[in-house]
């Protein structure tokens, strides 16, 4: 049985668009208001939703979603309570694939707590397709990956500009769903993204990797956006979105992410 993440891709190829994947942190910026603002984003043109797990040491991000998750983790929200967010937003939502994105840690925690498998158990039942655990290494991943897939979900990885062939075959293995390339060196959100380098890269990509490829890293405008969805199949964006949000009343959160994403939408789609 093909996934969420699959099929949301099939249907898009077969209407010649693009995937457009924003990032949240969960719990960010308030408690309560994720599952609300999942539906905001699907609203406004996301056609899947990466929703981050707040972790106090994220080594991949950079200082606007490592405050997000600061501020998400004071706000009380762990991996149960992101698996709780999943689960509400199923309730209204059963098409819109959601990935859980992280670190090793809160999901190896989550187990040693309630038990062997429950995270993929758990996030299996709450609704979640695809997982993206930035520290776990494709080469240990065969089981995890395994037991995911046993479960209809996907294990995604990320690339990058310095990955060797020898890497993107070890990541073609393993991942299904999509491949999440990151567009520059650094942490999310660094500075200057080079389209052409990101354009030359994916052919060397796709020599390796059969499944989608989405990029991100970087993005910051519908501009970009649109030139980079020429060559990828889809476009991720994170640190703007919470750049947006972070010092917004509860009243603006969703209608601001509404008006941003289907902006880039409009911009993807022109």
């Amino acid at each position: 049985m093909s996934s969420r993440i699959t099929n949301t891709f099939e249907k898009l190829q077969s209407e010649g668009r693009q995937a457009l994947i924003p990032y949240i942190t969960a719990g960010f910026p308030f408690a309560a208001i994720t599952p609300a603002l999942m539906h905001g984003m699907v609203e406004g043109g996301a056609d899947v939703i990466e929703l981050g797990v707040p972790f106090s040491d994220p080594m991949a991000d950079g200082p606007v979603i490592q405050k997000a998750g600061d501020r998400a983790i004071a706000n009380g929200v762990n991996l149960k309570q992101v698996i709780a967010y999943v689960r509400e937003f199923r309730q209204k939502n059963q098409t819109t694939p959601v990935v859980l994105m992280g670190y090793a840690n809160p999901v190896e925690r989550y187990d040693q707590l309630n038990g062997v498998d429950a995270f993929v158990n758990d996030a299996a039942e709450a609704g979640v397709d695809g997982v993206l655990i930035v520290d776990y290494p494709p080469e240990e991943c065969q089981e995890f990956a395994a037991k995911l897939r046993a479960r209809n979900m996907d294990l995604i990885f990320l690339l990058a500009p310095t990955s060797t062939d020898e890497r993107m075959q070890q990541v073609a293995a393993v991942a299904s769903g999509y491949v999440y390339y990151v567009s520059l060196k650094g942490v999310t959100g660094s500075g200057a993204l080079d389209t052409a380098a990101v354009e030359a890269m994916l052919p060397r990509i796709r020599q390796h990797v059969k499944i989608p490829v989405g990029v991100g890293f970087g993005i910051r405008d519908a501009q970009t956006a649109q030139t980079l969805s020429r060559f990828s199949d889809a476009i991720i964006i994170g640190s703007k979105i919470i750049q947006l949000l972070e010092d917004q009343p509860h009243e603006k959160v969703i209608p601001l992410t509404i008006d941003f994403l289907r902006g880039v939408r409009k911009a993807m789609d022109a």
